[in-house]
């Protein structure tokens, strides 16, 4: 109840103004973001805006850039634009006397550069809203602002150079410029000499001099991509952001790699599994229901687990050894009575939890024999049996010329250590004839 009444109280504050920017509230408690005349704020939060001539049908629009100092244009300011150069001139000085020179650049009306005098009769009338209108160069900007706003305007547009036309430059000022009360906005080169001729070609005056009706608006963009700060930033992170994806995507093809190494969870629990009685197997088909989820009363160690598809025959006649596995090669521990094994189709057993585990989340190669458990059962073999390795290592070994025993001589002390068989079966006929 306490905090609602505090946050009505500071809502007024909080709350910003209906045509306020969004980042107006972050701009009213950063501190010298305007009223100081600082100019890092508008140098990294850049704003765009345009400078209209609505005397002209359809009105004709040119890009613009608010400078970081002076009056921030909260709606947009209609005036009358007149250059400094059509009324007034370098104010005189005693070329003796230096002390009278108060800038170390000369004075000149076109770029609006201090100090200027009135010249001529007609001067625009100060209770009026005027625009100034200067060109880029002599001056730094917010001298042309302050000489404008000393002549009586209430905003000025500076005009780009021709070395850079096509900038549109952000106007700010290194020193304190909380002086400068008026608006500033600054436009392309071309954009200056094409609204200097329409001046010099239009039949509106006011006070004697020619002028046209000017409209400058201001639209803050807070996040524009050609913010310096902001750009500084993602450049800083792109080499972060590009080293991050980059692993992002080496980690995604491992972890898919890995996932076509692993045996799908449906192949493995549809594979055969048995329970070891203590005399015999006993057999049992998929699914397999995990140990964990059966209850005491439907488990007997003596007997197995009750189930009507338990059969102690084979569908097919297995070689000898595949019956005389007693030993799981995942732990090596022999087989007890009532233990859980699951049957590969290389016909290799082992218990269901290890082998379960390694199939899934590891490889799906048999552990014994790397046969792989997603491919089709195979017949069995009988490869474990001695008389099938007898046989493999003869076929394997070339054929050579066989004796009896009787043929080759025994070793004797003066049999040398390395000798072929040849030529030791050769010595030992010598010997004995």
């Amino acid at each position: 109840m306490i905090i609602l009444p505090v946050l009505l109280a500071l809502s007024p504050s909080l709350t910003p103004a209906v045509r306020a920017h969004p980042s107006d509230w972050l701009r009213r408690f950063t501190p010298g973001s305007r009223d100081d005349g600082s100019w890092l704020w508008s140098w990294a939060w850049a704003s765009d805006g345009t400078v209209s001539v609505v005397d002209r049908y359809p009105p004709v629009t040119f890009p613009a850039r608010p400078a970081s100092f002076g009056a921030e244009l909260s709606e947009p300011l209609l005036g009358y634009v007149i250059p400094l150069s059509s009324f007034t001139a370098p104010c005189p000085y005693d070329s003796g006397n230096s002390t009278t020179r108060r800038y170390p650049f000369d004075p000149d009306p076109v770029f609006g550069c201090p100090e200027l005098c009135i010249s001529g009769s007609n001067q625009p009338d100060p209770t009026d809203k005027w625009i100034a209108l200067v060109q880029r160069g002599g001056c730094p900007f917010v001298e042309k602002a302050r000489q404008a706003q000393k002549s009586g305007a209430r905003a000025v547009v500076v005009g780009g150079d021709r070395d850079n036309p096509d900038a549109l430059l952000n106007m700010f000022s290194e020193k304190d410029a909380s002086d400068v009360t008026i608006a500033a906005t600054y436009i392309k080169y071309w954009d200056y000499v094409q609204l200097t001729s329409m001046i010099a070609v239009s039949n509106t005056t006011h006070s004697g001099l020619k002028t046209l009706s000017l409209l400058i608006s201001t639209e803050y963009s807070a996040w524009e991509w050609y913010s310096p700060i902001i750009t500084f930033i993602i450049i800083l992170l792109l080499p972060s952001l590009l080293t991050f994806i980059t692993l992002l995507i080496h980690r995604i093809r491992a972890a898919r790699a890995a996932q076509r190494d692993r045996a799908p969870e449906s192949v493995v629990y549809s594979l055969p599994w048995r329970v070891w009685t203590g005399s015999g197997w006993e057999k049992h088909e998929p699914p397999f229901v995990p140990a964990e989820t059966l209850t005491a009363s439907e488990q007997d160690l003596e007997r197995g687990v009750d189930t009507p598809n338990a059969s102690t025959s084979h569908d097919v006649e297995l070689p000898p050894w595949v019956e005389e596995q007693l030993e799981c090669a995942i732990c090596l521990e022999m087989f007890a009575k009532g233990d859980r094994v699951r049957v590969l189709p290389c016909y290799h057993l082992f218990h269901i939890a290890e082998i379960d585990e390694w199939l899934i989340h590891k490889k799906k190669l048999c552990p014994i024999c790397k046969a792989d458990v997603t491919q089709p059962r195979r017949p069995p073999t009988d490869h474990h049996s001695p008389e099938h390795a007898a046989q493999s290592e003869q076929s394997s070994t070339p054929s050579t010329p066989t004796r009896t025993p009787s043929s080759v001589a025994e070793p004797t002390e003066r049999t040398p250590l390395l000798h072929s068989p040849e030529r030791s079966a050769d010595e030992g006929l010598q010997s004995a004839s």
